[in-house]
């Protein structure tokens, strides 16, 4: 005889189990790589040239390398045609270096700077390594662009697009001028 009062369990089904421990590991995983998304974001492209007239060290194409990551956005410039001077040479770390770009926001335009004191031991002959920059004036949104601040020649101390001063141990203030456009603009 059955007890009324006892309440009975429908019978399990193998599977149930499986499929809730499934959707679940599902659910955290799509959560995580939400998170991760917005913690890190992307730049394309991630390498773009330019030409700068830097005076004394030089003029040419520069290659600029954009990031945008967990240390934020930063731009490292490499050039081969831009050089120290003969006689010259600087310290590790001891070249300040400021890029000014154009930004592009939703049809309105403004200006950014990244800057910093990034640079390997070089010496008179040596291609330019600087950065990575980190930006240090202005923000940057997702969609926003950045391009070179053209300019017309020759450069200056109140007439510059990338200035890099060099301390130690030759002491040096270069002012640049980009003398066109990026080959592509960054895209944030």
């Amino acid at each position: 005889m059955s007890n009324p009062s006892r309440a009975t369990t429908p019978p399990r089904r193998p599977g149930r189990r499986h499929l809730s421990l499934l959707a679940v590991t599902a659910a955290c995983s799509v959560a995580a790589t939400l998170a991760l998304s917005t913690t890190s974001a992307a730049v394309t492209p991630l390498t773009a040239t330019a030409t700068y007239d830097c005076g004394s060290w030089g003029s040419g194409s520069a290659t600029l390398t954009a990031a945008d990551g967990t240390s934020g956005k930063t731009i490292k410039i490499t050039s081969t045609a831009i050089t120290m001077p003969p006689g010259t040479s600087a310290n590790p770390n001891s070249i300040t270096t400021t890029l000014k770009l154009k930004k592009t926001s939703g049809g309105v335009t403004s200006e950014v700077r990244f800057s910093g004191k990034t640079n390997p031991g070089m010496s008179g002959g040596s291609p330019i390594s600087l950065g990575p920059l980190k930006l240090t004036t202005g923000t940057l949104a997702a969609g926003d662009t950045t391009d070179s601040v053209v300019l017309p020649a020759p450069p200056s101390t109140t007439n510059w697009s990338l200035q890099i001063v060099a301390s130690s141990p030759t002491s040096a203030t270069v002012p640049c001028v980009a003398t066109a456009n990026q080959s592509a603009a960054f895209v944030w």
